[in-house]
This record gives structure tokens, C-alpha cells and sequence, in this order.
């Protein structure tokens, strides 16, 4: 089921799209792949949105810089001085943070209208990225589908090729309360993430290496209050999996909703809103943004982000809904 959600200011039609399955709700925007709501019941049987996001399309507009909910490309988190080396070759990136590239630049995926067609309990996401779309080299066609599983969990599965080498790192932006979207600080939450490193970082949020999170404030390998503070991307201990492996739990105590995070992604990046703004007071809501390290171009000794003609980039991550007594 979709509806029209508002008009782009150059005449573009937005529409939102709704799924239902298994006593969750899910609305998502052809604007920038958005998750606008997603309604799921707590310990007494009540729905209530854990999500973070706006009634119309204004809001998306005037308050692009929070991402929220957003499909965000090519490169989700931070390239170091806006510009990296690929055969031999430099690039140069649209700078929109400080001298970086965040979040794929100033026109990144966040902010393009996406072919939308509905699939077997869900939708299919697409478009093509020309070659030099914000400095990036290639012609990337990217598919991003958003699936409702047999027991409620949302499962978003993304593709990508190109007609010349490139890199790609592709996430969800949502910021999760579960309490209820909006309904106070969301710092209270517990969370558990399944790394036993952590890739420091400078001034700028770029990393400086890798450390083991022992015995500092970013152990999460037990549960506990997530606090204020975080930006940085995790090392989960799985590594790169074939196949969506579990990489996070956040617990809200209140409502008893239990949120677990799988992904085939190597790193997870804990954001605690503490810069949010707009109409959200800092610490709304926690992101947890599955994905490739930050400014892997330029760190041969990361992960790889590479993406040549003849591969295929896939990735998946899967948001799993219940409730603990």
C-alpha cells in the first residue's frame, strides 16, 4: 500500500509506502529510502513507533543533517580530507564535514528519490548512481530491499555494480527509542554489541587504529546503559559474514522491548545523538549503523570496500523484534 507523502520543491512526487506483517508496521519513503515508522508492540501489548522521524516531508527537508532513517551512500560515515587513491588514481570528494566526506557527500543517497516496486512482503529500492555523482568514480546501479520476515523482523538486503572500480558502503540511518519514537532520552537503553575492539578516533571522528575495547568505556560485550557520548565504529568480532550474523542487542527496560541487530557487515557504528537537534533533543534516539569501517579508501589495512565491474556488492542486516518479561 503506498500514498502520496509530499512534493519535492522541483515538482517531484514523494510517496510512502507501507508493510504489515506479524504485528509490526513499517513506512518507508521513495525520498531517500527512508524508514519513516516502525511500530512494534512493547511487554503490555501496545504498539508504539521506535523510530525517529517526521509526519511530513518538510521535516526530512529542513533537518537534512540527522540522516534520519535514511538509506545513506555511497559511503556511509567519514572519507579523511574528502578524497581517496584507487589504482593509482585520486579523487576528489564533495566535502561536507569540516574537510571530510560524510554519509556519500552533500547529495548523497539520503537525498535522491528511489525507484520503488513492491516484492513478496516488501519493496525493491532502486537507482543509478552516474559516474562522478559527488566525486565518486563509476556508474553504480544500487538496489536496496526492504523485507518483513514470518516473525516481524525487518530485513534490508542491499546490491550494487558498476562499470568501473569504486567503493561502496551502504547503511540504515535510523535512530531507535524504544520507548516509543520521541517520548524522552533514549540513553536509559541498555545495549550489548559483540566487539572486543574499537577503531579510535582524531578530532575530526576519523579513525586512528584499532584498540581493544577492555577495561575502557566502550566495552558493550555485556549489557549495559549505553550513556551519551559515542560516535565510533565497533569491530564486531565476526568479521565479514556471508550470511546476516547477530552483532548487537539494545533492551529497553521500560517497555521491554528487545531490538536485535544482525548483519553481514564488519563494523557497527553506535551514534548517541548527542548533535541531533532540530526538533529532537539530543539523545533521542541511538543509531546503530551496520557497516565497512570509516575512510576504509584510505586504510589498506581495513576491510576491504572496493567494488570492481564483474562483482557483485551485497550486504544484509536484520532489525529482530521482541519482548523480555
Amino acid at each position: 500500500m503506498n500514498d502520496h507523502f509530499g512534493t519535492l520543491p522541483d515538482g517531484t512526487p514523494v510517496h510512502r509506502w507501507t508493510l504489515e506483517r506479524a504485528g509490526v508496521r513499517v513506512r518507508v519513503l521513495s525520498y531517500g529510502g527512508i524508514v519513516q515508522s516502525l511500530e512494534v508492540p512493547g511487554r503490555d501489548g501496545r504498539t508504539a513507533n521506535v523510530v525517529l522521524g517526521f509526519d511530513g516531508l518538510d521535516g526530512y527537508l529542513e533537518h537534512r543533517g540527522g540522516y534520519l532513517g535514511a538509506l545513506v551512500g555511497r559511503y556511509a560515515n567519514r572519507i579523511a580530507g574528502a578524497r581517496f587513491t584507487l589504482d593509482g588514481f585520486t579523487y576528489a570528494l564533495a566535502p561536507n564535514d569540516g574537510p571530510n566526506t560524510l554519509h556519500g557527500g552533500d547529495g548523497g543517497f539520503d537525498r535522491r528519490v528511489w525507484e520503488v516496486t513492491p516484492v513478496e512482503h516488501g519493496l525493491r529500492l532502486h537507482r543509478v548512481s552516474p559516474h562522478g555523482e559527488e566525486g565518486f568514480p563509476g556508474r553504480l546501479a544500487v538496489s536496496a530491499t526492504y523485507t518483513l520476515d514470518a516473525d516481524g523482523a525487518l530485513r534490508i538486503a542491499y546490491e550494487a555494480v558498476t562499470d568501473a572500480p569504486t567503493v561502496v558502503n551502504l547503511t540504515n540511518h535510523s535512530y531507535f527509542d524504544l520507548s516509543g519514537g520521541g517520548s524522552g532520552p533514549a540513553s536509559g537503553h541498555e545495549l550489548r554489541i559483540a566487539a572486543s575492539r574499537y577503531t579510535p578516533v582524531d578530532e575530526d571522528l576519523i579513525p586512528t587504529g584499532v584498540a581493544e575495547v577492555a577495561g575502557t568505556r566502550f566495552d558493550f560485550r555485556k549489557a549495559r546503559e549505553t550513556g551519551t557520548g559515542y560516535d565510533h565504529n565497533f569491530v564486531l568480532d565476526k568479521g565479514v559474514t556471508r550470511a546476516a550474523e547477530e552483532a548487537a542487542e539494545l533492551y529497553d527496560p521500560g517497555s521491554g522491548r528487545l531490538l536485535t541487530v544482525a548483519t553481514t557487515e564488519p563494523g557497527l557504528q553506535l551514534y548517541t545523538a548527542d548533535h541531533l537537534g532540530g526538533p529532537f533533543s539530543p539523545g533521542a534516539g541511538i543509531a546503530l549503523e551496520t557497516q565497512h569501517f570509516p575512510d576504509s579508501p584510505n586504510r589498506p589495512e581495513f576491510p576491504s570496500t572496493v567494488l570492481r565491474p564483474g562483482e557483485v556488492f551485497r550486504s544484509e542486516t536484520v532489525y529482530g523484534f521482541s519482548v523480555r518479561g
